[in-house]
Order: structure tokens, then sequence, then C-alpha cells
């Protein structure tokens, strides 16, 4: 177990970053901030909302980066365009793929930092798992992405671009003249806000590239495939249900305080308790069907029956699913993994108390890209370059 003085995850205020000086990227602006940015920069009231849809579409829908290429705009205003505004996406360093099929890809974003995204290809769907913060603040003991500092948060335009380079490296924007659902079913069809970070500290532009993703006139994905997953700030659950309305995922993982406090220290200051009041409240608010409570299996600290039991009970009159994550090693962790029979054990008591309770399938675990593995490769590096030093006695 870790030390139970683990520092409480702080209230982060985020500090706006000051913008490059240049041209204004236009992927992460909401519809009204495009508005907004056109006329300031001289396109007439009266045809902004028109120019506006125009842009959208050709960003969005047909994944279009060159303004010289939106051919259902003047070539003078094209030229406007390109003087003023660059559509900017975050930059592929790396992608390695597993033998499961599984990518993950390094990605580096303004100010030369890298975080990782997954893509995880299903028979009836590929997921992506994106990333709404480079490193995190929370301090879960069993993660190894949590380990690293929390650097800053990501602009809404990061977070929609890690969507944006995925179907590109997937070739999945359509032709122009050729509906989305045209190809057959979608390669990228779910995004899952599970990647580095506590999404409900970076809220707003979470909220905003969500939004962007939901937009039917782009990426056009329901928000009912989009699962944004918290480790339990309260505060913020109401207004994801109110303001982005998506799928909601808990990372809960405990069901004593005593044992949550150690495992997921946020818990010391929003409880069990707290947090099942503000999840009750939830379905109600975004009329999603079902909470996700992940649960990682760690061997002799969360795995009893008598815990399967008491989460059945806590969860009463919640719908919910429970998702059971064999917790995926690192070098150095300080759990294990559960076995395999304990784990089928506890899936049975929460299935026979009515709740699905599938086992998560660990996948890209070959290229460390499994749940709570994520960690950008510099910091990797870094860390295996001082290592190097000190064997080689230049330490």
């Amino acid at each position: 177990m870790t030390d139970s003085t683990a520092p409480i995850t702080q209230d982060v205020m985020t500090i706006p970053r000051k913008l490059p000086e240049g041209p204004t990227n236009l992927v992460g602006l909401t519809r009204d901030k495009l508005r907004e940015v056109l006329i300031a920069h001289g396109t007439p009231e009266k045809q902004a909302r028109m120019r506006v849809n125009q842009i959208w579409q050709w960003v969005y829908q047909w994944g279009v980066r060159d303004f010289a290429d939106m051919t259902n705009l003047s070539k003078a205003y094209r030229a406007e365009l390109a003087e003023n505004f660059v559509i900017e996406i975050p930059e592929m360093v790396s992608k390695q793929v597993s033998a499961d099929g599984t990518r993950k890809y390094l990605v580096r974003i303004a100010g030369g930092h890298e975080v990782e995204v997954v893509y995880i290809p299903e028979t009836d769907r590929g997921t992506l798992c994106i990333s709404s913060q480079v490193g995190c603040t929370l301090t879960c003991s069993f993660c190894h992405t949590g380990t690293q500092k929390l650097v800053r948060n990501l602009t809404a335009g990061e977070i929609v671009g890690q969507v944006m380079m995925a179907r590109d490296d997937l070739g999945e924007w359509p032709e122009p003249g050729q509906g989305t659902g045209d190809n057959g079913p979608r390669l990228l069809s779910n995004i899952v806000l599970m990647g580095m970070g506590e999404p409900l500290y970076n809220f707003d532009n979470v909220r905003d590239a969500m939004k962007i993703a939901m937009d039917g006139e782009g990426i056009s994905l329901s928000r009912r495939r989009i699962t944004l997953s918290t480790s339990g700030v309260v505060p913020e659950i109401a207004k994801t249900a109110e303001e982005i309305g998506c799928m909601l995922a808990v990372s809960f993982h405990a069901t004593t305080d005593e044992v949550r406090d150690k495992l997921v220290p946020i818990n010391k200051k929003w409880n069990i308790a707290t947090l099942l009041d503000a999840l009750r409240e939830y379905p109600k608010a975004s009329n999603s069907e079902r909470i996700t409570f992940e649960y990682v299996m760690l061997k002799d600290v969360n795995d009893s029956d008598e815990d399967a039991r008491r989460l059945v009970q806590l969860i009463k009159g919640i719908p919910a699913k429970i998702n059971l994550i064999p917790f995926n090693e690192w070098p150095g962790a300080p759990h294990q993994r559960s076995d395999w029979d304990r784990i089928e054990k506890f899936a049975d008591i929460v299935y026979k108390a009515g709740y699905a309770s599938p086992i998560r399938t660990p996948r890209g675990e070959d290229i460390m890209a499994a749940c709570g593995q994520l960690k950008s490769a510099t910091e990797r590096a870094r860390k295996s370059r001082k290592q190097i030093e000190a064997e080689a006695g230049m330490g």
C-alpha cells in the first residue's frame, strides 16, 4: 500500500497559456468563437453565419487543412483567411502498433510537451482514448500516468485535434460529396476521455472540444459514444450533465473510504458517500443510460468477496455497469494484479446482483498502452537516461 499521507489533489487554477503571436488556429473554436474571430478580421456580419458553416464543414467534415482547397469560398476570401488563420492539429511524433491492433500515438503539442493517445479497434467499434492534460495532478497509487507531474491543461483545439489526428492516420475523412456513413462502419466510432489527466480539472476546454466532436455537421459523434472518466471531482459532475451530456465513467476502485483514500487520494476531499450522491443525480440530468464504475483489481487490496458485496450495496439505485480492470503492472508498481479466479469470483457476485460486470481485456500491454500505463515517452527516457548514468558511475 502507498503512504496514507499521499497529498490530496490540489485545486488546480489553470494559468492561461500565453498564446503564440501570429495567426489564430481555428481548430478548437466553438461556432460562436469562430464567428467572433471571422468578424474581427473583416468578415461582414451578415455573411458570418454562412462562413462559419462553410469553414466548419471543410475542417471537421472533410478534414481539410488548407484554405486554398475550400472551393465554395471566393479566391479573395480564401487568401484573406490564409493570411489571418491556420488550421493546425497536434503533431504525431511516433506510432506503435500492438500485436492486438491497438495503436499508441505520441503526440506533440505547443510548447514541445507530449501526450499519449490510444486507438483500440474492436469488431463492432473503434475507440479512441484521448488525453486532457499533460501529466496529472491526481496521485492514484495504481496509475503510472499519475507519477508524472501536471504540466498544463490542453486547449480545446489540442483535445479535438487528437481525434482529427487519429482520423488522418486511419484515413477516415470522407471524400467531398460522400456522406460520413458511406464507407461502412466508422473506424473511429467512440471517444473515451481516459488518457492522461483528470478531464474535470480542465472542464471548459473538454466541453468545447466535445461539443465540436458531437456537432452534426462535422465529426458527428453522438453524445452516447463519448465517455468522460473522472476520479470524482464532485462539483463538476452536475455541470458535465448540463453542458456536455455525454456518458460518465467513474474511477471508483474501492468500497471503503479508508482504502479509497489511499488508492484515489481525491477521496479525502469528496468521499464515497458524497460522490455517490452526485452520481445518483447524473442519469436524471443528462438522460444517460448507465454510469460505468471502473474498478481496478488489486491483489489483497480491494478484491475480496466482501468488497464485491459492499460495491453492490453502495451503488444500489444507480443505473450502472461495473468495468473490472485487471491491474496493468509497470516497473516498480506498488501493487499486483489480482489472481484470475479471484477476479472471476468478484465479477460473479456483481453479475448475480444484476449488474453487467465485464472484465476488461488488457489491450496494448506490449506497447505500454493499457489503462494507467500512459506516460509520455520523454518522461520515461529521462528516467532511463538517469539510471544509465548512475549505472555507469556518471551520476
